[in-house]
This record gives C-alpha cells, sequence and structure tokens, in this order.
C-alpha cells in the first residue's frame, strides 16, 4: 500500500512530516509513504511580513487543493498555519502530540531586558512584536522571515541584536544553540503552535483510521480551545493576539490575549473549565477580551484593511 503525504518543501516542514511518517511506521511498517512537496504562495514570497500579503492561510491553501483533488491522501501542516475555517470536504483528522508551545530568546545578550537602548530585534508576527513591544517600547523590532536556518543566519551575521523563534522549530530540526525561554507571562504563544495538524478528505475513514494511533486526545482538547479563541476573534496574522492551553487535574486552562500594534492597549486574561467542553472555555475567553476593549482594536485594524 502506498500513501501520498503532502507537505511543503521547507527543512521545519520536511522534518515534521518525517516525524509523523516514522511514527506510523512503527505501527505500519507494511505501508511505503510518498513525501509530495507542494510550494505555496507563502513559500515564494519571502520579502514581506505575512501580515502584508494575507495571513497564514498562504501557508496551507494549495496542499488543501492537492487534497481535494486527490493528489496526495493526506497533509502534514503546522498547527499554527492552518485558518480557523477548514475548506468543504477536509478536515482535521489527527492531532498528535504537541511540542514545545514556547517562543525562546536567541542573542548574545543573555536577556531580552539586558539589551542596549534601540536595539535590533527581529521577528516574523505582529503577536511576537507588540509583546515586545510591551516588554521594551525603545526597542526597533524588524521583520525577520524565512526558514529557521536563514533566521539564525541573519541574527549570527549581525543584522539584528536579538531574534525570537519558536521551540519546537528548534527542537524538530535537532539544532543546539543557546538560548532563553520567554515564560507565558512575558510571551503567549501563537494558537495552536508546537502542534501539528494532519489534514484529510472528510470520507476517508481509512486514512483516518490508519492516523489514529499517533492522535493525542490532552493536545486536540487543548487545541480545540485555542482555535475556538482564534475563531470568536476572527484572528489572522493582521491582529496581534495568541492563546495557550493545558491540562491539569481533568480541567482546562487557557490565557489569551489581543492587542494593538505597539502593545499600547493590550488585554489580556484566563479562563478554566471542564475539559468536556473546551471549545466554549475558548469563546468565554474571546469574548472577556473582545468585551475589554478587544473589539475597539479588530475595528481598527480592519478599517485600515
Amino acid at each position: 500500500m502506498n500513501i501520498k503525504v503532502g507537505t511543503r518543501g521547507s527543512k521545519l516542514a520536511l522534518a515534521q512530516t518525517d516525524w509523523v511518517i516514522n511514527k506510523l511506521k512503527s505501527f505500519y511498517s507494511k505501508i511505503d509513504f510518498e513525501k509530495i512537496i507542494i510550494k505555496t504562495k507563502g513559500d515564494k514570497i519571502l520579502d514581506s511580513p505575512l501580515s502584508k500579503i494575507g495571513g497564514k492561510g498562504l501557508f496551507v491553501k494549495e496542499i488543501e487543493e492537492s487534497l481535494l483533488r486527490g493528489e496526495i491522501d493526506f497533509a502534514v501542516h503546522s498547527m499554527k498555519d492552518i485558518p480557523s475555517t477548514i475548506p468543504d470536504g477536509l478536515e482535521i483528522a489527527c492531532i498528535p502530540e504537541r511540542e514545545s508551545p514556547f517562543d525562546v530568546w536567541i542573542s548574545n545578550y543573555k536577556d531580552i531586558y539586558e539589551l542596549p537602548q534601540f536595539s535590533k530585534v527581529g521577528t516574523s508576527s505582529l503577536r511576537r512584536f507588540s509583546q515586545l513591544k510591551k516588554i521594551r517600547k525603545d526597542l526597533e523590532i524588524l521583520p525577520l522571515r524565512g526558514n529557521v536556518d536563514t533566521r539564525l543566519k541573519k541574527w549570527e551575521n549581525g543584522h539584528f541584536d536579538g531574534i525570537v523563534l519558536a521551540e519546537a522549530g528548534l527542537k524538530r530540526l535537532g539544532i543546539k544553540i543557546k538560548y532563553r525561554r520567554f515564560s507565558i507571562e512575558e510571551m503567549v504563544p501563537a494558537v495552536g503552535q508546537g502542534a501539528l495538524g494532519i489534514e484529510i478528505r472528510k470520507e476517508d475513514e481509512k486514512i483516518k483510521k490508519i492516523l489514529s494511533k499517533i492522535h493525542s486526545k490532552e493536545t486536540e482538547i487543548s487545541i480545540k480551545a485555542e482555535r475556538a479563541f482564534l475563531k470568536t476573534l476572527e484572528g489572522g496574522c493582521q491582529v496581534p493576539l495568541g492563546a495557550y492551553a493545558w491540562i491539569k487535574d481533568f480541567k482546562i486552562f487557557i490565557v489569551g490575549f489581543i492587542s494593538d500594534i505597539e502593545g499600547e492597549r493590550f488585554y489580556k486574561a484566563k479562563e478554566e473549565g471542564s475539559i468536556e467542553d473546551p471549545e466554549k472555555i475558548g469563546e468565554r475567553l474571546a469574548k472577556k477580551l473582545l468585551k475589554a476593549g478587544g473589539e475597539e482594536i479588530l475595528k481598527e485594524i480592519y478599517k485600515r484593511g
């Protein structure tokens, strides 16, 4: 049996896909998994911030179209790249156990608080930008796009005094580098950060059954809460926001924020509730933030277009 697996061609996307395939092979040694590399719009435009070119759906659209045409059997995505609405006929059938959700600080300065005034810091997201501005108003935050290697090289070559990356990417690529992990109090992660989402055609029960071997119920519950938060805020890459949910003692906890670009008006809150209804907890948190001032921020951002 041959199964075609769709993936982006970046080093990280391939490492993630290999991880999924190797996990599946431990259960299904007789199945041949063939990687099909699909170039997405987000991979082609590397000189603009995501917020300027249309948001994160740019990394999944072409792959989803390939899935709908039957050219691949399933697709491996970074969960944080998947928009809150899935196209008709497709579903996220499997969410494996989550890698680290945290962001990390990489610099010759041990800590962001030690940086000299007006230092240059590189990041690829408005979510990080606004939270960095909240930590240090004086810093010059500059766009940093490209794969993990490219970003690290730009820092090593002195373009930045420090950069912020996802810890999960460094771990999956096996990159050994000194860094400091940001706490949740300092920097709320992106929705789905550190998790993978495996997308299939809705009717494909056979593939769904195969993937069920590597599905993590705990991660799924957390991701459901985070994505309900995102959907309620209708947030893409144009809005600085983030959320992270975790389970402890059979309860789900979620922390989230929404902010203006400069981190001036910054609304952050926490919710908790039953693991039976994670979506309700995520929605409740989003509505709390909208009421606190998030609605005004969204209106302003969308008015600017």
